[in-house]
């Protein structure tokens, strides 16, 4: 594959209003180099954040930036610190360079799996460049509005042991513990949720927000980063092919655009 026809490491739409919304696990594709060394359970990409940027369409319409990867988080998991470390000690999870899947599934063949020197390639060529942008138009939007709200925009299956028992609630907001956005935030959008009744929410659950939000929201310096960690069976088909289910997917946008524009104003609040 040559250089022209490459796909873009990211695609970055820019808005008007002091908000991003990064989608780090939407993307599917695997370079031929990097599929070359891995099983048939990879191309199934089941560990994907399935759709969200068509859950999400409504943010443009808003005015929102959206920041969307094109390879998949078995190439490099953007949501990881660049060092590799474990967001959640003495948890499983799966790391920057994920070697299986949530259900334990190999990713590489025998023999294939990467070394230190092929971590640091990937690093340099997929993570760097969207954190670079991700910095990039965040401190543009503080430049111009005085402050910026990052959503962390993420799904996952209802049911994942590895992680976490029984059924995940519906809406999994993190705000790493307050740390990362104005105080209350994600308790008020849990409640914004329980108000509008049909969903379960929690803030600061099994899920307090990955390394973009612990990073990037930095309350002080005008910068608010939210997580929501969406479980999937409110709006698609849990199973290959992971359909996405237009009558369920319908009732829960009109509520995702409310908890992103209370979001908005409360940041802009203070």
């Amino acid at each position: 594959m040559t250089a022209s026809n490459t796909p873009p490491v990211f695609t970055l739409h820019q808005g008007s209003l002091p908000l991003l919304i990064s989608i780090p696990h939407v993307g599917t594709e695997i370079p031929a180099d990097i599929a070359g060394t891995m099983t048939p359970v990879a191309f199934r990409t089941d560990d994907c954040d399935w759709h969200l940027d068509r859950l999400y369409a409504f943010a443009k319409r808003m005015g929102a930036s959206i920041l969307m990867p094109t390879y998949a988080r078995y190439v490099i998991d953007l949501n990881r610190p660049p060092d590799g470390a474990n967001l959640y000690p003495g948890q499983d999870t799966t790391g920057l360079l994920p070697v299986d899947t949530f259900d334990k599934e190999p990713l590489y063949l025998e023999g294939h799996l990467p070394d230190e020197a092929e971590v640091a390639r990937r690093r340099d060529a997929y993570w760097v460049p969207y954190h670079d942008a991700l910095a990039g138009e965040l401190a543009a939007l503080k430049a111009r509005h005085g402050k910026a709200l990052l959503w962390e925009a993420h799904s996952i299956r209802s049911h994942v042991p590895r992680f976490f028992d029984g059924r995940l609630p519906d809406f999994n907001f993190g705000t790493s513990n307050g740390a990362s956005a104005v105080a209350g935030l994600g308790e008020e959008l849990a409640a914004v949720v329980e108000r509008h009744g049909g969903y379960s929410a929690v803030a600061n659950g099994r899920f307090k927000g990955g390394y973009i939000t612990r990073h990037y929201g930095q309350p002080s310096q005008g910068v608010h980063a939210v997580q929501l960690e969406l479980s999937q069976i409110t709006y698609m088909q849990e199973q290959p092919p992971y359909a996405y289910d237009e009558a369920l997917a319908a009732k829960v946008e009109p509520l995702l655009e409310q908890l992103v524009a209370t979001a908005s104003e409360r940041v802009k609040a203070g």
